[in-house]
Formats: structure tokens, C-alpha cells, sequence
């Protein structure tokens, strides 16, 4: 059974940094897309980052280009998110998700991409 476990959340002031982990359990993905998706209150669930775990391929949206670095440890099955200079508009329940397959048609950022999930970790960042 696949479990996407996330950890690292947390309150920090605006400008602040937090590390995300997602460590995967009963899989390894190592040819497939892993993601950051996050969810602020009242508005969709959104894509933050993408990468291929084989070629360490990446891809940010817009919003948090600069600020935001995903990577991985394959040795231990985990995907990161370093979040620097964060902002209130960060705010946002923040999850992991993993892809069964080593493609996908469309946007990265389509939730149908993505056949397993996280639970979810909480960030919040005051001003």
C-alpha cells in the first residue's frame, strides 16, 4: 500500500523559510512524477511544483518561481519543498502527490495526474 507521508509545516513570519518532506512508503518512485499541491481556504486545490524523479527534471508555477525549490533524496524515497521569502498569500494546506506513470498528457499541474496523496501539512505565514 502506497503512503505519501508530509512533514515540515508550520507559522512563520512573512519572509521566512520552511522545508517540506513528503517520504514515500510501499513504492519507489523512481520513474514517475512526484508534486506540491497546495490548498488555501476557500479557493482551489493548486499545483506548486513538479519533478520527474528519474532525471530530476523540474517546474514551478508562476506564483512561487524564485522563492520555492523542490527536490529529492531518492536513496530515501523523499521529495522536498524549500520555501523561502514566504508570504501570507502562502498560505495554504501544502501536498504531496505521486504519479503511477512515468508520463502524463496536459498540464503537470492537472490533479487527474496524480494517483497518490498526502495527507496534507499546514503552512501559515503571518505578516
Amino acid at each position: 500500500q502506497v503512503q505519501l507521508v508530509e512533514s515540515g509545516g508550520g507559522s512563520v513570519q512573512a519572509g521566512g523559510s520552511l522545508r517540506l518532506s513528503c517520504a514515500a512508503n510501499g513504492a519507489k518512485f523512481q520513474n514517475n512524477y512526484m508534486a506540491w499541491f497546495r490548498q488555501a481556504p476557500g479557493k482551489e486545490r493548486e499545483g506548486v511544483a513538479n519533478i520527474y524523479t528519474s532525471g530530476g527534471t523540474t517546474t514551478y508555477a508562476d506564483s512561487v518561481k524564485g522563492r520555492f525549490t523542490i527536490s529529492q533524496d531518492k536513496a530515501k524515497n523523499t521529495v522536498f519543498l524549500q520555501m523561502n521569502s514566504l508570504k501570507p498569500e502562502d498560505t495554504a494546506m501544502y501536498y504531496c502527490a505521486a504519479s503511477g506513470r512515468s508520463w502524463f498528457l496536459g498540464s503537470w499541474s492537472r490533479e487527474s495526474v496524480y494517483n497518490y496523496w498526502g495527507q496534507g501539512t499546514q503552512v501559515t505565514v503571518s505578516s
